[in-house]
């Protein structure tokens, strides 16, 4: 079984994940990837078989080359004449709130024709797309509940990828499941980013029996993400999906969540697509001594996306395939900051996926909890 994808946007993580499915193609092991293999599927069985971006740059142009483009900058893995999506090209999207002021400059926006939502339904029908993934820019609102309504008219499997808050609202999830669909998100976590290990040391600390009074995650990055969110209004819904991500790890989340930041805090053009994480946490343990922790994580900030969006990816068809309609809290919650419902932890979350798809036949290697 493969699953083909539509992508909407074309930047850093999409790149990333073009050029990674090659990449696992051709290697004789899984080395840093999370599941080898979920319901038979490899990550070499994902197709990317449609695209829509607005730059100029991009436009028009087949996907192995528009994936290098300006403002780009992840490395080449793969030369792009060896990738596999040479006869996909790159169709003008919808603007709409997609391109910051602050952005256009380095966005580009093409002047062609903004197709109409039956316009993309029609296309993603007669390009069999399984999957659309939302890749779009922090911020994007309007543009991301634009396509959001596009795939489920088109019965379309939809992944939203950035914090605008899709699968955690009802009305949206109304609309999915009155089209025999479903959508997965919100907002991605990375493999092994600057939410994961926060929520993950939070969760130890609650653990072992500590109070945590007060934390702080400090993110600086190079690449247009980080450039995008300079503009603080495009933040709220950033902000609130990152601090709920660490709330939650917590016995009263709504109390401590005044006491945690957690947020993009500056944007280094030298640094690329690396991010720089800073966090910081302060918890009361036995006997009222206080405690601190200090962590510094380095990550490749795209990579980081991509690894885990290859597993929601066949998620989100093995699941379609069962007749899984709707937004299923657990198949986000291992993989997103922002799920419909949050859980404790993430060995809880992902012990739960587990549970939850060997009871639809769904075969997912390896497993890397108990349940």
């Amino acid at each position: 079984m493969s699953v083909n994808v539509g992508i909407i946007g074309v930047g850093n993580i999409a790149s990333m994940l073009v050029q990674s499915i090659e990449y696992y193609r051709r290697s004789n092991e899984y080395t840093g990837v999370m599941h080898a293999v979920i319901d038979g599927m490899r990550i070499d069985n994902i197709n990317i078989v449609y695209a829509i971006d607005v730059s100029e740059n991009k436009v028009g142009k087949p996907l192995h080359q528009a994936i290098y483009e300006y403002p780009n900058v992840v490395p080449k893995l793969i030369d792009p004449d060896e990738l596999r999506c040479k006869n996909v090209i790159v169709r003008m999207g919808k603007i709409l709130d997609g391109v910051a002021p602050h952005m256009v400059n380095v966005f580009k926006p093409s002047s062609q024709p903004e197709p109409t939502a039956d316009e993309i339904v029609e296309e993603l029908e007669e390009n069999n797309v399984d999957v659309l993934v939302n890749l779009l820019p922090v911020g994007s609102s309007e543009a991301t509940r634009f396509y959001a309504k596009v795939a489920a008219k088109a019965g379309v499997s939809f992944i939203n990828c950035i914090p605008e808050f899709i699968a955690s609202d009802k009305k949206y999830v109304s609309i999915f499941k009155d089209n025999n669909t479903l959508v997965l998100g919100d907002d991605i976590k990375g493999q092994l980013g600057a939410t994961i290990l926060h929520r993950a040391i939070a969760s130890l600390l609650s653990m072992r029996g500590c109070k945590l009074v007060k934390s702080y995650q400090l993110n600086v990055g190079g690449n247009t993400d980080f450039l995008n969110m300079l503009d603080p209004s495009r933040l709220t819904s950033k902000k609130i999906s990152k601090t709920m991500a660490v709330a939650s790890t917590q016995p009263d989340p709504d109390t401590i969540k005044k006491y945690i930041y957690a947020g993009p805090s500056g944007y280094v053009e030298f640094l690329g697509n690396t991010k720089i994480a800073y966090m910081y946490l302060e918890a009361i343990s036995y006997g009222g001594a206080r405690l601190t922790i200090d962590v510094k994580l380095v990550v490749d900030d795209k990579s980081m996306a991509a690894a885990v969006l290859v597993d929601v990816i066949r998620i989100a068809k093995a699941l379609k395939e069962r007749g899984i309609y709707g937004s299923p809290y657990w198949a986000s919650a291992p993989f997103f900051k922002h799920p419909p419902k949050q859980l404790r932890s993430d060995w809880e979350a992902l012990s739960l996926l587990y549970m939850k798809l060997e009871e639809l036949g769904i075969n997912i290697n390896p497993k890397y909890v108990f349940y």
